[in-house]
């Protein structure tokens, strides 16, 4: 038996793609789904930016790495890294909760597909209105032309997105000043220290750079930084 299935031809898959007329409503209808999930998936890393704590993170990391001055370390790949799996964690629970809420339910057939995506971006909305400001909303609430909402559940998630990011944009370089404060000060130290002892050709940088990253490491301050982040979201 063996030999037989060692003789035997490999089984190698057909794909057929095939362009026809629909030859009912129910078939445009599932070549529509499919198609919009198609489009969906190609958004995903949009999505991914411009509606959980991805951009915050983001702009703080590179604060960090503009202060220390170590041109590319960390490394953008690791900053892009770092920042995706922090999202992850920081935005686990309202993905969790989006899934018991509008996926899981869809899945068995118990609500339609308008009332899944409603409640599944239920959760991500709530986060987005904790992070954002009510100025900026009212910013783009006000530009929208639209009438003024009397609760959130009347707010546009095309009004709420690009408020919530200037929101985060804003924290970002709010956090981002504290950080760039400290070594600034070892800056100018170093650089009034050479300019005393007339090493004027010496750059600042070349000396200052190990004391920064020495003050760095002596805080832990990885640590700090990922803390004051996450607590940041809550």
């Amino acid at each position: 038996m063996l030999s037989n299935v060692a003789g035997a031809e490999p089984l190698i898959p057909r794909i057929n793609l095939e362009l026809g007329t629909a030859e009912n409503s129910q078939d445009v209808s599932s070549t529509l789904q499919v198609i919009a999930l198609l489009t969906i998936l190609t958004i995903v890393p949009g999505i991914l930016i411009m509606t959980t704590s991805f951009i915050r993170i983001v702009v703080v990391i590179g604060f960090l790495r503009n202060a220390l001055a170590t041109q590319n370390v960390p490394p953008n790949q690791v900053i892009l890294g770092l920042a995706m799996f922090m999202t992850f964690y920081i935005m686990a629970p309202y993905w969790s909760q989006a899934n018991e809420q509008g996926i899981q339910p869809y899945l068995a057939g118990e609500i339609s597909q308008e009332e899944a995506l409603e409640k599944t971006f239920e959760p991500i909305r709530e986060f987005m209105f904790k992070q954002t400001r009510e100025s900026d909303l009212a910013l783009f609430v006000n530009l929208s032309e639209s009438e003024r909402p009397q609760t959130q559940e009347d707010v546009s998630t095309f009004v709420l997105i690009p408020a919530f990011m200037i929101s985060e944009l804003k924290t970002g370089f709010q956090i981002g000043f504290m950080i760039y404060v400290p070594f600034i000060v070892i800056d100018m130290i170093v650089a009034t220290t050479l300019m005393s002892m007339g090493m004027m050709m010496l750059p600042p940088v070349m000396i200052s750079l190990p004391f920064k990253i020495l003050l760095f490491v002596m805080i832990d301050g990885w640590h700090l930084l990922i803390n004051s982040i996450i607590v940041s979201f809550r």
